[in-house]
């Protein structure tokens, strides 16, 4: 049976089962088959219809357009998985099952078990800020960043001042992600056996042999805090990359997988950077998100002071398992995005470069290196990750904006005159972000 997932503004759901044979009519009005109480959808907006062996949808003169696959239609064959906005404001997702009885496999490769998780997450994602406002004030922004983070399957690097809850926070939301936490001290002395662990030698007194076995350190985890990565040499900061990008170890001759979920989520102070080691462009590259922590507000602050000079009793509580968190990080695999999306994500990425003709002057000005390809793959897994959290299936090109400063600002180096300026890689995201145009009906 066929069925319509309707997303209201106000992050309002409803499903409707279509059955062959019978018209829906899709309006404001209350003699409307499907009823969408919003203003911006028209009193009879659409129409649904299955014939010739596919559901037709048809516009019907509305005012605000209808949008398939974020392309404006007159009429259509929607195919499974396919999503749609009224109006501009109303999303919708159509789903066309296999026959009865199968597991309702989408035409985007995502189950029903699928689908019911991603709707459960608008409300989750709002216990999970809960749990984690027990004991970290404020950084809403930056906890979303990070959970879009972990849901893509990525890894992040915390840069902020000292004393901002960086550590804190990591390991909150581990608790509440239900995922084992570890914490490693990047020091100079810090060698890459200590993070990924060594092989000893053993006596077994009863054989008299002599054998070696693997101890394993720290990196076999679910979420890793590498704290203040930049104060360790370049050797140990390397013994991370193959456990970032392949999520295994190697150790000798013998490779050990880490459990899923893994998650690294690396620290940096932006001060006191003498006798300190700079991540290598190949290893910040490798980090899906640079998120800023900023100070606090006023009133978050004095709230701060109040809560951590008192007896604390409150402990935040698991609202996920480790389990459906995996699931999820499927979904954001299987969700699929319309070329409109991908396009305006690439379109992004190959502004930043100065070489390109059709990149703006002030690129051309102020940035000596821009963003390779990566960031084009972690715009759109990232925008994925946040409709998830969202408790949506449909990806936009806002979801792209979202995610644009963060995984753009690293993989941006500014030159000589941008710094003399003091123009930020940040100040240049933001601007790029008001220049490009995002595409419309020329460009198909």
């Amino acid at each position: 049976m066929a069925k319509m997932l309707v997303q209201l503004p106000d992050g309002k759901q409803f499903e409707f089962a279509l059955k062959p044979g019978e018209k829906y009519v899709i309006g404001r009005a209350s003699d409307s088959s499907i009823r969408i109480p919003v203003d911006a959808v028209s009193s009879h907006h659409a129409a649904l219809e299955f014939a010739d062996g596919s559901w037709w949808l048809e516009d019907l003169d509305s005012s605000n357009g209808t949008l398939v696959d974020d392309s404006p239609v007159t009429k259509t064959a929607l195919r499974p998985g396919a999503d749609i906005v009224f109006g501009a404001e109303v999303a919708a997702s159509f789903f066309d099952d296999e026959p009865a009885g199968a597991a309702s496999k989408r035409g985007d490769g995502a189950t029903e078990e699928d689908v019911r998780l991603v709707k459960e997450m608008s409300v989750r994602s709002n216990r999970i800020r809960k749990e984690i406002a027990k004991v970290i004030v404020g950084q809403v922004d930056i906890i979303d960043q990070v959970m879009m983070v972990i849901i893509a399957g990525g890894h992040g690097l915390l840069v902020g001042m000292p004393g901002m809850a960086k550590t804190t926070l990591c390991a909150t939301i581990a608790k509440v992600l239900d995922m084992e936490f570890k914490r490693v001290q990047f020091t100079p002395d810090l060698m890459p056996t200590d993070i990924t662990g060594t092989e000893i030698l053993e006596h077994d007194p009863v054989t008299d042999k002599k054998s070696f076995r693997f101890i394993k350190g720290p990196i076999f985890t679910n979420m890793l805090l590498a704290d203040e990565i930049n104060r360790t040499p370049p050797k140990t900061q390397a013994s991370l990359l193959e456990a970032m990008q392949e999520k295994c170890v190697t150790v000798g001759n013998q490779t050990y997988k880490l459990d899923a979920p893994f998650f690294v989520l690396a620290t940096q102070n932006p001060i006191e950077q003498e006798g300190t080691y700079p991540l290598p462009e190949a290893q910040q590259d490798r980090f899906m998100f640079n998120l800023w922590v900023d100070y606090p507000k006023e009133d978050e602050e004095e709230t701060v002071v109040k809560a951590t000079t008192m007896s604390r009793h409150e402990s935040p509580q698991k609202v996920i398992t480790k389990e459906e968190l995996l699931q999820l990080q499927a979904v954001v695999r299987k969700i699929p995005v319309s070329d409109h999306v991908i396009k305006y994500a690439v379109r992004l990425v190959r502004a930043t470069r100065p070489q390109d003709e059709k990149s703006p002057d002030f690129i051309k000005k102020y940035v000596q290196n821009g963003a390779g390809p990566r960031a084009g793959q972690f715009l759109v897994l990232a925008a994925k990750a946040r409709a998830v959290l969202e408790g949506r299936i449909h990806v936009s090109c806002a979801d792209v904006v979202k995610a644009a400063t963060p995984v753009l600002r690293h993989r941006i180096q500014a030159n000589f005159a941008a710094d003399s300026e003091g123009i930020s890689t940040t100040d240049l995201v933001k601007r790029l972000l008001k220049t490009i145009e995002q595409p419309d009906d020329r460009d198909y």
